[in-house]
C-alpha cells in the first residue's frame, strides 16, 4: 500500500486542499480568529497526549497525531453545511486549512524525527497549500475547464483514505482494540473540554463558535493512518484508533453539533 498511500498524500489530497481553498466563496482574512482558535484547539490536545501515552502502551509519536487532528475533510465539511448551511462553508474550510497545515508539518515531524524541515517545505501538499492562499488572497481562479478535472481529483483521496485503512485492518490485532476505545474517546473529549473555554475567549461570532464545538468533537483523522504507515509509527494501533473513534463519532459528533447550535 505504500506506493498507493504516497499517491493519496501528495497528488490526490493536494488536488482537494487546492479546490477548496480557491473556492470563491472562500476569504482567510474574515476566518482569523477562527484560524487562532483551531490552532490552540490542536496544540492543547497534543499536550493532553503526552502524560497519557506511556499508561495507555503506545509511543508518543502514535498518540499525539491521533488526538490532535480530527477528520475535518470528509466527514466535517458536509457535516458544517448539514448543520450550519452553505454559508459557513468557509469558516469550516480555515479550521480544515489550519489542520492540514500543522498536521503535515508539525504532525510528521512528531511521528518521524528524520523528516527535515526543509523536506517539509517542499512537500507537494504545503506547495499546493501555500499557492491556494495566494489565489485565495488575490481573488485568482483557475481556468473553468480546469477545475472539474481537480475536484474529481480531489474526491478520489477520500475513497482511496478509506480503503487504505481497511487494508491495514485486516493486519489489526485484537489486542490493539483496548487502545482503539480509549483513543477514539479521548480525541472528542479533550477537544470539546478544550474547545468550550477557547469559544467565549476568543473574539468569534455565533457561528465560528459553534463551528469551533463541532470541529472539536470530530474523529481522528484517515490521514493519521497514513502518516503512521509511511514513518513506521505503530500503524496498527493507529488504524484501531481511526477506526474505533470513526465508530465512535455516532455518539460524540451529535453532542458535538448540540453544543455547537446551542453555542451559535
Amino acid at each position: 500500500m505504500l506506493a498507493l498511500n504516497r499517491m493519496t498524500l501528495e497528488v490526490l489530497t493536494p488536488a482537494l486542499i487546492f479546490t477548496a481553498l480557491t473556492d470563491k466563496s472562500f476569504h482567510i482574512g474574515e476566518q482569523l480568529p477562527l484560524a487562532i482558535g483551531g490552532v490552540l484547539l490542536i496544540l492543547i490536545c497534543g499536550a493532553i497526549a503526552i502524560p497519557l501515552a506511556k499508561p495507555l502502551g503506545i509511543s508518543r509519536r502514535a498518540l499525539m497525531p491521533s488526538m490532535m487532528f480530527m477528520n475535518a475533510g470528509n466527514m466535517g465539511l458536509p457535516m458544517a453545511v448539514l448543520a450550519f448551511g452553505p454559508a459557513s462553508l468557509p469558516a469550516f474550510v480555515a479550521l480544515w486549512l489550519v489542520c492540514n497545515l500543522l498536521q503535515f508539518t508539525l504532525g510528521v515531524r512528531i511521528v518521524s524525527d528524520n523528516a527535515s524541515w526543509r523536506a517539509l517545505l517542499r512537500s507537494p501538499l504545503l506547495i499546493v497549500m501555500a499557492l491556494g492562499l495566494i489565489f485565495s488572497v488575490g481573488g485568482w481562479h483557475l481556468p473553468a475547464i480546469m477545475m472539474p478535472g481537480l475536484r474529481m481529483m480531489g474526491d478520489a483521496s477520500i475513497a482511496l483514505m478509506i480503503f487504505s485503512l481497511g487494508v491495514r485492518l485486516t493486519d489489526v490485532n485484537l489486542r490493539d482494540w483496548r487502545i482503539g476505545v480509549i483513543g477514539g474517546a479521548l480525541r472528542p473529549l479533550a477537544g470539546i473540554i478544550v474547545a468550550l473555554p477557547l469559544a467565549w475567549l476568543l473574539p468569534l461570532s455565533g457561528e465560528q463558535r459553534g463551528l469551533l464545538l463541532m470541529y472539536a468533537a470530530l474523529p481522528p483523522a484517515v490521514v493519521n493512518y497514513l502518516m503512521a504507515e509511511q514513518y513506521q509509527s505503530e500503524p496498527e494501533k493507529v488504524a484501531s484508533i481511526v477506526l474505533i473513534g470513526n465508530a465512535m463519532a455516532l455518539l460524540f459528533v451529535p453532542i458535538g453539533l448540540w453544543l455547537g447550535l446551542k453555542m451559535g
